[in-house]
């Protein structure tokens, strides 16, 4: 197996004509003037030892068609949004299905490096340094993405007929599955609630020794030969972790990596939710067949909620927009819901017994492109014409759908992410000024209760290393955290101390100003440094290693920022290798109670003869 091919030139996809839209009950009343562009932040207060940052500009106007994909205008925009529920709807001259190349999180660092079960000796010498070569196996490791993250080029699988076709009804109701925060997520972002830290209390303990042992390996599954399929998805519970493979889910004992349970399913799953109940019950978004050379995606159109614990799927939906079924680019859960997001609008399904809350509606002319979850439900919802889009982010009632506070995003902004529903905080590019491909330009700090704009924070991409995919997936943020009422973010690498040397620091800024707080944590000469979640008040970070140690997780202190080590990973060559293969940004990485779990995004063959083994997942413990 081998690294995925370098990427094409980003292409936007065709758009189909103009479709009327579809959702559940309606947004508020669209203004019917141009909406106010979003009121600059105040002047941020550089922290100790951090670059200085610039004003926020006010958002541009945006031109016609920004941020929507470049093709020929519709006939004529659709109709301003009536007054309603902001239930979602269809888009204004919607994508359609398969999802778009870019709909799923390219695989940069996928290819797992070598790594014996037994570690090898230390070798003598200096070897280049490990952080530079994953910078260049990611401008190597890009696959072709095609709806719902499957590259392919030959076939191979089968089909299997979806189940339990919603209809367009729907209707609240249905016995509430519990809280959220409970277990695990994808993504690095949640083992313990989230990155919200809705609790007070830190969960995670101190060990003895913070020096970890592998505990376990998973093999990267085999694939056929030039093919790349996701493999998206990983939850962790205090009895079993769970990962995804090629169309399949497994749990494993989280100490000895014993297969616990195994679900199959017709094709690759497209997306996990990033949260699940205190129970253990979390939902996933996967394709009805396997991938073949002719048809590449069968669309991301099947809804599961899943039981972490027992290893039982208890229902699957789809929902539909006309004969077609929805292909959708975003899930989440909240409040016992399983919501599910498109460019055809969003749906959402009791967690537990799998009733249908809300779905696509033909009178719809604003969508749901998707939604935050946790603590809370928030919705990113697109109204407007095609030239001039409105955002709306908006509380929702998990059940009902019904708005309980909406803010309008200024002109410019065409797509946005939910880094956090509780307390709100929502990422954007303004005027496409994020340069680096980050997906962030500024951050927005929102009262959940009022809908009003607390602080606008700008996040020059030359400072700020957090990153978004705001287009399809709005709830997939990297390298930031909130809580305690504040933003914790890492700052770009820099010159460190030492020669050829480099590092970072994560900074915090206060959520009501906007202002940084002074709070700096320190990464340390070669290390680079990231927040994964909130545990209560502290932060617990990961940090990635030099060339000649292992990597660590770290305790923040919420009030004094002292960092305190609760892992440290070995440091021989062979397991450097393997840790270092897993990029923070496009794997997967949770941690608790002295547990690391590492797992890719993707498995791959692209036609390499090396005989080195690569890795699906790697575990690691304290002793």
């Amino acid at each position: 197996m081998t690294q995925p091919p370098p990427p094409p030139p980003h292409q936007p996809p065709q758009q189909p004509g103009q479709q009327p839209g579809f959702g559940p009950p309606q947004p508020p009343q669209a203004p019917q003037t141009p909406p106010p562009a979003a009121p600059p932040a105040p002047v941020q207060q550089p922290g100790y030892g951090y670059p200085q940052q610039q004003p926020p500009q006010a958002p541009p106007q945006a031109p016609p068609g920004y941020g929507y994909p470049q093709a020929a205008p519709p006939p004529q925009a659709p109709p301003q949004a009536p007054p309603g529920y902001g239930y979602p709807g269809q888009a204004p001259n919607p994508y359609g299905q398969p999802t778009p190349p870019y709909g799923q999180q390219p695989p940069y660092g996928y290819a797992q490096p070598t790594m014996p079960l037994q570690p090898q000796a230390q070798p003598g010498g200096k070897k280049f340094n490990a952080q530079l070569a994953i910078i260049v196996s990611a401008v190597v490791a890009i696959a072709l993405i095609v709806g719902g993250g499957v590259w392919y080029a030959t076939s191979s699988g089968d089909s299997d007929k979806k189940d339990d076709t919603a209809n367009s009804s729907g209707g609240t109701g249905g016995k509430d599955d519990g809280k959220d925060g409970g277990s695990g997520g994808t993504g690095g972002t949640d083992t313990g609630g989230g990155t919200t830290g809705t609790s007070t209390k830190p969960l995670e303990k101190v060990p003895a020794n913070p020096a970890s042992k592998i505990l376990f390996q998973v093999p990267a599954p085999k694939v056929s030969k030039d093919t790349t399929i996701s493999t998206a998805g990983s939850w962790l519970t205090d009895k079993v972790y769970a990962k995804s493979g090629v169309a399949e889910i497994t749990g494993y004992d989280p100490d000895k990596g014993t297969k616990l349970w195994n679900i199959k399913l017709p094709g690759p799953v497209c997306q996990g939710s990033n949260h699940a109940t205190t129970e253990g019950r979390t939902a996933i978004i996967y394709q009805p067949a396997m991938p073949t050379k002719d048809k590449p995606s069968h669309g991301c159109s099947q809804i599961a909620a899943l039981d972490l614990n027992t290893g039982k799927k208890l229902w699957t939906k789809t929902a539909n927009s006309g004969d077609e079924p929805i292909s959708f680019n975003n899930i989440t859960v909240s409040g016992g819901t399983a919501a599910v997001g498109s460019t055809s609008g969003g749906a959402a399904f009791d967690l537990g017994t799998g009733k249908q809350l809300w779905a696509p509606k033909p009178t719809d002319t604003c969508y749901d492109a998707g939604y935050g979850g946790g603590a809370k439900l928030v919705a990113v919802r697109r109204c407007g014409s095609y030239d001039q889009p409105e955002l709306h982010i908006q509380t929702i009632d998990p059940k009902s759908g019904k708005v309980i506070s909406d803010y309008q995003m200024g002109s410019g902004i065409a797509y946005a992410s939910v880094v956090s529903s509780d307390p709100l905080v929502v990422a954007a590019d303004v005027g496409e000024s994020a340069k680096d491909g980050s997906g962030i330009s500024d951050f927005f700090s929102i009262d959940n209760k009022t809908g009003k704009l607390r602080t606008r924070i700008s996040a020059p991409s030359d400072q700020y290393a957090a990153s978004c995919d705001g287009i399809t997936k709005v709830e997939e943020c990297h390298q930031v955290a909130v809580g305690n009422d504040r933003l914790y973010i890492s700052t770009e690498e820099h010159d460190g101390s030492g020669k050829f040397s480099q590092t970072n620091e994560i900074v915090a800024l206060d959520l009501a100003t906007g202002k940084q707080t002074g709070q700096r944590a320190d990464a340390g000469e070669d290390y680079t440094i990231m927040p994964l979640r909130m545990d209560g008040t502290n932060i617990i970070a990961y940090k990635r290693p030099p060339y000649d140690k292992g990597g660590q997780i770290v305790s923040i202190d919420g009030s004094t920022f002292k960092e305190t080590k609760l892992l440290e990973n070995p440091a021989t060559e062979s397991v450097r290798d393997a840790e270092t293969g897993f990029s923070p940004d496009y794997s997967e990485l949770l941690y608790s109670q002295g547990h690391l779990y590492m797992s890719a995004i993707f498995a791959s063959d692209l036609g390499s003869s090396s005989d080195e083994e690569e890795y699906l997942a790697l575990a690691f413990g304290t002793n």
